[in-house]
């Protein structure tokens, strides 16, 4: 599955100001790394955010996200966006905030 790339751009200029952060194809979509964990990414029909356990009900009450399932299973701590989820602002942004809160506090690789 090839990802939008559209969607890609936003993230990019969501994440220009911050520092870590890097980029790697991944799974048919594009990963974004914070100090070499997974942050977020996007993919063909939206985004997934990696915002924790702990912050996962927080981020199921964003419109639009739902959990992320892989392969048919849920993925704890991850979360997935509709392309219309993702590209409100708002959702996108706070799903993003999330995330980074949960990786930011992560040990580098």
């Amino acid at each position: 599955m090839a990802y939008d790339e559209g969607l890609a751009q936003i993230m990019r200029d969501d994440l220009a100001e911050t520092d870590g952060i890097s980029k790697k194809k991944m799974f048919g979509g594009m990963a974004f790394m914070l100090n070499g964990n997974m942050l977020c990414g996007v993919h063909k029909n939206g985004g997934m955010f990696r915002v924790g356990k702990d912050n996962e009900a927080q981020a199921l009450a964003v419109d639009g996200a739902v959990p992320m399932t892989f392969t048919g299973r849920k993925m704890g701590g991850m979360v997935d966006i509709s392309d219309e989820g993702f590209a409100s602002d708002t959702s996108r942004l706070a799903l993003l905030e999330l995330a980074r809160e949960f990786v930011g506090a992560l040990p580098a690789k």
